[in-house]
């Protein structure tokens, strides 16, 4: 089958991102509006960008009526009107239906942290708490935003942080920066309601070597 995106409706282009690129990892997104109100919110078009420096991305869409999302309002560079600032803490299956329950579409000043009965703890760095469930949160300062249709429903926006402080719970790290996969224990998405565990896991070398007959 051929498909031009062109040719199709929003939903449909939506389900085939959704349904091709999996599966993917979950940015537990905290951020805290200018008056001190805090949000929470579950993203799944999420990356890391790079390590020279840090830094990452989280893509929230428009609202169906083409409005900002509460994070990206709160998360908006303060010339912009917001705080820019945003904490992205990782999904993991020990409390993966309050990740669910926090895409909930609260009123904008109403916390996801007291739908889903989440903890927020002072970030070292930024504004925005992090979980304290989440054994792993970056703390970040927003560097841009990108708006791939604004004003338009559905539309995508880019945000890119700078990474400025990383929490990991210690029993998670070792002395050479390595994170422990199994106690991790994250969570991805997959098409629809459909979520991923991380436990089926395999070794495999890079380059050529992954080539090479197994022996």
């Amino acid at each position: 089958m051929e498909l031009d995106p062109a040719a199709l409706s929003q939903p449909d282009r939506y389900k085939l991102l959704i349904g091709g690129i999996v599966p993917r990892p979950i940015a537990f997104v905290s951020t805290v509006s200018r008056d001190g109100r805090l949000n929470l919110a579950p993203f799944s078009f999420f990356c890391g960008v790079g390590s020279e420096p840090m830094m990452l991305l989280f893509c929230p869409a428009n609202k169906p009526d083409g409005t900002e999302k509460d994070s990206l309002r709160n998360a908006r560079l303060e010339s912009e009107g917001g705080v820019g600032e945003f904490v992205v803490n990782v999904a993991t299956e020990d409390y993966a239906p309050k990740v669910a329950g926090a895409a909930e579409p609260l009123p904008y000043g109403e916390s996801e942290f007291d739908l889903v009965k989440l903890t927020p703890a002072p970030s070292l760095v930024v504004r925005p708490p992090r979980v304290a469930e989440s054994p792993i949160a970056f703390e970040c300062v927003t560097d841009r935003i990108v708006r791939t249709g604004p004003g338009v429903p559905s539309a995508g926006n880019v945000v890119l942080g700078r990474v400025v402080h990383v929490f990991v719970r210690d029993d998670l790290i070792n002395d050479r920066h390595h994170i422990d996969p199994a106690r991790l224990n994250a969570i991805g998405r997959m098409s629809g309601t459909t979520y991923a565990r991380t436990r089926d896991r395999f070794e495999m070398p890079m380059g050529r070597k992954a080539l090479a007959p197994e022996g």
